[in-house]
């Protein structure tokens, strides 16, 4: 017989994450659909009810997303311009219904090459933290999603927070997603851009980009390019001839490989400029 259980407390679920198999539901918005008609085999561990595990906090260090805040939360909280990027992935996660309910925590641990927040929170450096009923760890986020639908939880872990560390809030950001229409679609490609900019020139650059590979990746030798560059459309021109290797898109009905690999190279450009603030593209290429 499975079972169902709805902790109201962070310690209850992973009480019952230390004595059985549980599958997680948090907003459900994945959960649901990949659950189709089929019936429950599965032990539900619904964390809807851990109000501890929701909202954005702001630490000496870091600021802290709790598991089960969700998109519309994230959008709505006062945070430093390096997080406009993930804001615009946030207005992209489905529908304003979807993103009242969605987590940014559930976006992660879903594991989709395709999940709009993941390029955002990689230009932030950002970590995942895990608990289960022993111990807390935390991983960077390029360590967390291994692979399409894989991730380094264990068994008797929870996804507690992200933890986005301050050194990495500095400076602008922006987000341009690649797709076939203008709202409600998986992306063909996306990119996050954050720049720091000081007397005119790129000091640090944090480029990623998604639905390119089985998961987002920065890519560090467009970042390389861009330090040093003063700011101006020179930028874009740097982006268009610096090395992207990191890269292995596949064919799919969205679109062909090759077409990706031509494509990304603009976005990343469009991302670029308008992180720097030489034009406003931040939203979809349709």
């Amino acid at each position: 017989m499975t079972r169902y259980a709805k902790p109201t407390t962070v310690d209850e679920a992973l009480a019952l994450l230390g004595e059985d198999a549980w599958r997680i539901l948090a907003g459900g918005t994945d959960f649901y659909p990949a659950q189709g008609t089929k019936p429950f085999r599965d032990n539900v561990l619904d964390i809807n009810g851990l109000t501890a595990l929701r909202g954005i906090a702001e630490t000496d260090d870091h600021f802290v997303i709790g598991a089960r805040t969700t998109w519309t939360d994230l959008i709505r909280h006062p945070l430093p311009p390096a997080f406009d990027a993930l804001k615009q992935a946030a207005r992209e996660v489905g529908s304003p219904q979807i993103q009242n309910v969605a987590s940014v925590a559930g976006n992660l641990c879903n594991a989709s090459p395709a999940a709009d927040g993941v390029p955002g929170l990689l230009v932030l450096d950002a970590e995942v933290e895990l608990r289960s009923a022993t111990v807390t760890r935390y991983l960077p986020l390029p360590d967390f999603v291994l692979g399409n639908r894989r991730t380094a939880l264990q068994a008797g872990e929870m996804v507690s927070a992200i933890r986005v560390p301050k050194p990495s809030t500095t400076g602008t950001s922006a987000f341009v997603k690649l797709g076939a229409r203008r709202y409600l679609v998986i992306s063909i490609a996306m990119v996050a851009a954050r720049l720091v900019v000081e007397n005119g020139t790129v000091t640090e650059a944090a480029i990623a980009v998604g639905s390119c590979s089985a998961v987002a990746r920065r890519l560090a030798g467009v970042e390389a390019a861009l330090l040093g560059l003063p700011v101006d459309h020179r930028l874009g021109d740097a982006v268009q001839s610096a090395p992207i290797t990191e890269l292995s898109p596949i064919a799919d009905v969205r679109g062909s490989a090759e077409y990706r690999l031509d494509a990304v190279r603009e976005i990343v450009a469009r991302a670029v400029l308008t992180a720097a603030g030489l034009t406003n593209d931040n939203m979809v290429a349709a």
